[in-house]
């Protein structure tokens, strides 16, 4: 069969974010929008004729749409086969290790990951390189030159394939295969971790509950959980993925799981708690009285992975984002092992991992994961803490009080103020980055001192690529941290997220309330970016 070549027109706004492009529904349904983006990816690529493409995503509305539509064109432009999940299904950490395991040239992956979904929600494609992680930014940069000029596709006129149907169909020339979505990352988890242990935990009387907030987990924790790990049923709740997310937000945290939350504080709740989200890669974690906040669960499993079979041998180092608490970093340095702080974006892990520098990463939007795959993994995230669980035979709570008596406590916190007006917010970060050549020896309230003050620029130490402008940060002699930076990750307006930390030693307070031990750097933020003030925001939108 033929390609085809269409002619089409550029759109202006297909420049990918920090994990890829996302835009509302109504934007990706207008002509060609899919076909434009999706071309622009192929024609930024080389070497990939005959080459395997995956493709899945998170089932969200418009996926099985935007699946057939990535399928015609692969095979118009030349790729050999296409393995896709059933029912376009594949978690991203699942993505990226079905790209790792069979060799596959790259993926698609089809999501918007936490954000809502359905006919007026959120969709997203991401680019992922053969390493299994998001395409790095000289590709992004390449796709985005790419679709201002772009003036034609290559698809088939051929039918919709069956996504449901196991098995192998033909396109064109290009083979594509429908696989089960769940089996071969099953199988990498159970590698990795001590299954038996772990069913001993359940058998004991262990109690969990795992909400998989109506997104792409569901079938996974179902699986592992519940059928390979011996878990009751019912563990895994809200667990058939749906394109709306139930009409639901699938973000892991205090606000969109506050009932699992109020549940776990009470005398007669579980003794574990977790959830996942929209593509299954963030992660929340909850003990019997004890909200583990993304930063102390990367320092935390960081400090215990040895733990887990597939880690027995220990790690080689730790990278987290920079606008994630340094409580890592501690853990780094009483192992003696190498610590990075990059960019926000997991894409940023992928050269580290590669070169064997470091082995667990993680980011303070409730992302960790480490060298099984080149995406953050919130399901792998769970099975780690129950691993860890099972070995030491204590609750979190306990856990989480001796680690913070060993490295000390950072009390740390993430204010967001969502769909704020994009000039607004811009002029906003201007203007505090003007104000930091100034900064650096200014003493405020409780004798903050400010021992630095800069724009973040990140230095790849593998590839020596440089990322600069990549958040604000104010740094404070006591370790105590303000951070303020535009996220990627929205589809309408802009996204301001503040970052505050303050350091308590290990012989300090642990037990203060997070909000009022950072009073003092909420003020000093407020004073010096005027968040509230210019947004006329009462308070923020999320805070985590």
């Amino acid at each position: 069969m033929t390609a085809k070549t269409i002619e089409t027109t550029p759109y202006s706004d297909q420049k990918p974010g920090t994990s890829g492009l996302r835009k509302r529904v109504p934007v990706f349904s207008q002509p060609n929008y899919v076909e434009n983006f999706i071309q622009s990816i192929f024609d930024s690529l080389e070497g990939f004729g005959g080459q395997t493409l995956v493709i899945g995503g998170d089932g969200r509305f418009y996926n099985d749409v935007a699946i057939q539509k990535a399928i015609r064109i692969a095979a118009a432009n030349g790729f050999g086969k296409v393995l896709v999940g059933q029912g376009g299904i594949l978690s991203t950490p699942a993505a990226s290790n079905i790209i790792r395991h069979y060799k596959a040239f790259g993926g698609l992956v089809l999501s918007a990951s936490h954000n809502p979904g359905g006919p007026d929600g959120d969709f997203g494609i991401k680019y992922n390189v053969s390493n299994g992680g998001p395409a790095p930014e000289r590709i992004t940069d390449a796709v985005y030159a790419r679709t201002q000029v772009i003036d034609s596709y290559k698809t088939l006129d051929t039918p919709d394939i069956d996504l449901n149907l196991i098995g192998t169909q033909q396109v064109g020339g290009m083979v594509v295969e429908v696989i089960d979505p769940v089996a071969d990352y099953a199988a990498l988890m159970q590698s990795l971790f001590d299954f038996d242990a772990i069913r001993a935990l359940f058998v004991s009387g262990f109690r969990m509950t795992f909400d998989a907030m109506h997104a792409v987990t569901g079938p996974y924790a179902h699986a592992i959980l519940e059928g390979m790990l011996g878990a009751p049923k019912g563990t895994v709740i809200n667990g058939t993925p749906s394109p709306t997310f139930n009409n639901g937000h699938p973000d892991p945290n205090l606000v969109y799981c506050k009932e699992m939350h109020d549940l776990l504080m009470t005398p007669d709740g579980p003794d574990f708690g977790a959830a996942s989200d929209g593509d299954g890669d963030r992660n929340l974690i909850i003990g019997k009285n004890r909200f583990v906040t993304p930063s102390d669960s990367l320092a935390l499993l960081a400090a215990n992975v040895h733990l887990a079979p597939g880690y027995k041998d220990g790690i080689a180092g730790i990278a987290r984002s920079m606008p994630t608490s340094a409580a890592a970093d501690r853990v780094a340095e009483k192992l003696g092992i190498e610590m990075h702080e990059t960019p926000t974006g997991w894409k940023f892990f992928g050269n580290l991992l590669d070169a064997g520098r470091v082995t667990i990463c993680g980011e303070e939007s409730a992302g960790t994961g480490s060298s099984h795959v080149r995406e953050k993994d919130g399901l792998w995230a769970v099975l780690l803490w129950l691993n860890i669980l099972a070995v030491r035979k204590q609750g979190v709570d306990e856990i989480v009080r001796e680690h913070w008596k060993i490295y000390g406590r950072n009390y740390y916190t993430r204010h967001d103020y969502e769909e704020v007006d994009a000039a607004i917010a811009g002029q906003l970060v201007d203007d505090l980055r003007a104000q930091l050549p100034g900064l650096p020896g200014k003493t405020f309230e409780d004798d903050l001192q400010v021992a630095f003050a800069d724009d973040f620029t990140y230095h790849d130490p593998i590839d020596g690529s440089t990322s600069a402008k990549q958040g604000i940060r104010i740094g404070f002699t006591d370790g105590s941290r303000i951070v303020l930076r535009l996220s990627g990750t929205g589809t309408v307006g802009a996204t301001l997220r503040l970052y505050l930390e303050r350091y308590e030693a290990a012989d300090g307070r642990h037990d203060l309330d997070t909000q009022l031990a950072l009073e003092p750097l909420i003020g000093i933020a407020e004073a010096l970016a005027g968040v509230k003030s210019r947004t006329g925001r009462d308070a923020p939108s999320v805070i985590t």
